[in-house]
């Protein structure tokens, strides 16, 4: 009775009580609601055992007795309460054939005690999940603000959960078994005082999102990264350069592109490495650029109150550009929902966003909105519909790629695939998708897709899987091909 207790709990002790009985064990409310049931066989089957069961415990909580017994001629139902002091704990029923065996009301009265303890224990469990499942979704509403650019509200969130968001950052996104996230976890824990802030990924089964405190640790500690690695033998680590808590996208990007790094090395661990954001090169005509195409977006009301205003648009088409179909677990909507979304940011921007090309322009100009810009830089003039149209704003992007910083990023972008730019080329023709890529290519699939991992390494990006670095190469191919035509 015991080590059922502690092994299987309530299920396995009324399984063993319904065979030890020969007939039905289960545990009812007082009302008779059957909360846990097991029966022995099929000859333990009573007409309407529900309410017989529901005829005792009335008849035992009104004479509010220890126990209490009722004869149907063929079958006996014998009742326990598991508390004798809460009128509202659950009773023990069983529902034996006739001759009851000998000792069973004894055993019983035993099994009382234990069934209780079990179903508080499980009663506590049940509670914890709640609150650990409530507790997750917060650090993952806080991610998502941070992920949006609403770091004040992200704050004020975060500092009733704890520990409080660090600033500046490093993000960290570490790949495990879907179901050892919890003990990766604690290890990620253990590995920095607990000082990171941890949350579950709601998009990849797999991956666990530490924002951690960019300070190294102290000498002769390793960083936390380093030692969740070394320690996790089944896990990969991406780590991002330091970035303010503001940029926690990017910094997210980042790691996500050292993943697919680490998972190609014998340590498991890779750091981001030097690789300007195009954000941060395209200068006020590329500011200017940003502000007119998203400005019917930012700009836009929506007639009814259920529908989506602009910031939630903003949101939307960040998490798609970042996550692709793995938006809808991002954001928690129903692909219906999404695609309607996306409908309408293309015809309010004037993009047709199942081609690559839109998509890149709209990621940039979202990117490059969500990067502070210098001190000394002009704010954007007025966004005029009569002077520069959404679908002028778009085909600008050509002069904004033809500026000389701009040229510089993307012949950075490029070095390390000099000379071996046909499979990366014919990919971004065909939309980013393997299928047509190798068709043209004159390949089977998985050799594309092995073309594509190996240039994954050489670059140090991630490309087949989102959020991909496919947007920022098709802007180097784009503005190397329109320097050269110049």
């Amino acid at each position: 009775m015991h080590r059922l207790a502690r092994t299987g709990g309530t299920a396995e002790l009324l399984r063993w009580l319904a065979g030890r009985a020969d007939g039905w064990a289960g545990l009812v409310g007082p009302d008779g609601t059957v909360l846990h049931a097991a029966a022995r066989t099929a000859r333990a089957v009573v007409p309407d055992i529900a309410g017989l069961v529901a005829e005792g415990a009335s008849a035992l909580t009104e004479r509010a007795a220890q126990s209490y017994s009722l004869d149907t001629g063929a079958h006996t139902a014998l009742l326990f309460p598991l508390s004798a002091d809460d009128r509202a704990a659950p009773v023990l029923a069983v529902v034996a054939p006739r001759p009851v065996a000998a000792g069973l009301a004894t055993l019983l009265a035993d099994v009382v005690l234990p069934l209780s303890v079990c179903r508080q224990a499980e009663t506590l469990e049940r509670k914890r999940r709640r609150v650990d499942l409530a507790e997750s979704r917060g650090r993952e509403a806080v991610l998502h603000l941070l992920m949006t650019g609403q770091l004040s509200i992200a704050q004020q969130v975060a500092g009733a959960l704890r520990p409080r968001l660090p600033d500046p950052v490093r993000v960290c996104v570490v790949e495990c078994p879907a179901d050892g996230r919890d003990e990766v976890a604690r290890v990620c824990v253990d590995a920095d005082g607990g000082r990171s802030w941890i949350v579950r990924c709601p998009v990849y089964a797999r991956h666990l999102i530490l924002v951690m405190p960019a300070a190294e640790p102290e000498e002769g500690a390793a960083p936390a990264d380093e030692a969740v690695a070394a320690q996790v033998g089944d896990c990969v680590v991406g780590v991002s350069e330091p970035v303010p808590l503001a940029d926690t996208a990017t910094g997210y990007r980042q790691a996500f592109h050292a993943l697919a790094v680490a998972r190609e090395l014998r340590s498991r661990h890779a750091r981001f490495g030097n690789s300007p954001d195009p954000a941060l090169v395209v200068g006020p005509a590329g500011r200017q650029w940003a502000h007119d195409l998203l400005a019917p977006l930012l700009t836009h009301v929506p007639r009814r109150a259920q529908d989506p205003g602009a910031q939630e648009l903003v949101a939307t088409a960040g998490s798609w550009l970042a996550f692709s179909s793995h938006a809808t677990d991002h954001l928690k909507v129903h692909r219906n929902t999404l695609a309607a979304r996306l409908r309408l940011i293309g015809e309010l921007l004037g993009l047709d966003l199942h081609r690559l090309a839109d998509q890149t322009a709209l990621d940039l100009a979202l990117r490059v909105r969500a990067t502070p810009a210098p001190a000394c830089t002009p704010e954007p003039a007025p966004y005029a519909p009569t002077r520069t149209g959404p679908r002028e704003a778009a085909r600008a992007l050509d002069e904004i790629l033809l500026c000389p910083a701009v040229l510089h990023w993307a012949e950075q972008q490029l070095e390390p695939v000099l000379g071996a730019e046909e499979t990366l080329r014919t990919w971004l023709r065909c939309e980013g998708r393997l299928g047509p890529a190798a068709a043209e290519l004159g390949i089977s699939v998985p050799g594309a897709r092995k073309r594509l991992t190996r240039l994954e390494t050489a670059l140090q990006r991630s490309l087949l899987r989102p959020p991909s670095a496919r947007y920022d190469l098709w802007l180097a191919l784009r503005a190397r091909d329109l320097a050269a035509a110049a």
